[in-house]
């Protein structure tokens, strides 16, 4: 009886475990809107880490630089993030998130319901969507 016992308890502890580690995430959904998303992106996983497209490519970020970014002349809320190793990925179609180098930085904001995001190539953090190679939007 000890045996079963053992086993149910270890069962138990061991269901609780997968359930706990997938009942609680912090990465979002994206669904692709604009042409430039859909035919290079794809649909996104994106959180304060890292962006994964999807064809499984991710992108880690090392940090958040800025919460602020400017948008067409005006200073708006926004996660702008350095890419912890950058590069380039092939992504659907054979296209590249940049396809004119490394993207060193990444930006996201809200735009009237729809999740913008700028992809960048400089050695400096970006300030404002002038200095994008890219940008693709989304709706969450």
């Amino acid at each position: 009886m000890k045996t079963f016992q053992t086993a149910l308890l270890a069962a138990l502890i061991s269901t609780s475990s997968v359930v706990t580690a997938h009942a609680y995430t912090d990465e979002d959904s994206y669904v692709a809107v604009s042409n430039t998303a859909m035919s290079v992106t794809g649909d996104i996983q994106f959180d304060d880490f890292s962006i994964t497209f999807e064809n499984g490519k991710t992108l880690s970020f090392s940090g958040l630089v800025s919460d602020t970014f400017v948008v067409d002349g005006e200073e708006i809320p926004a996660s702008v993030y350095q890419v912890s190793r950058p590069g380039d990925p092939v992504l659907e179609n054979g296209n590249r998130l940049c396809g004119s180098g490394a993207v060193t930085y990444i930006a996201n904001w809200d735009d009237g319901g729809r999740s913008l995001i700028a992809v960048f190539t400089g050695d400096e953090a970006p300030s404002s969507n002038e200095e994008m190679c890219a940008s693709y939007t989304y709706e969450q």
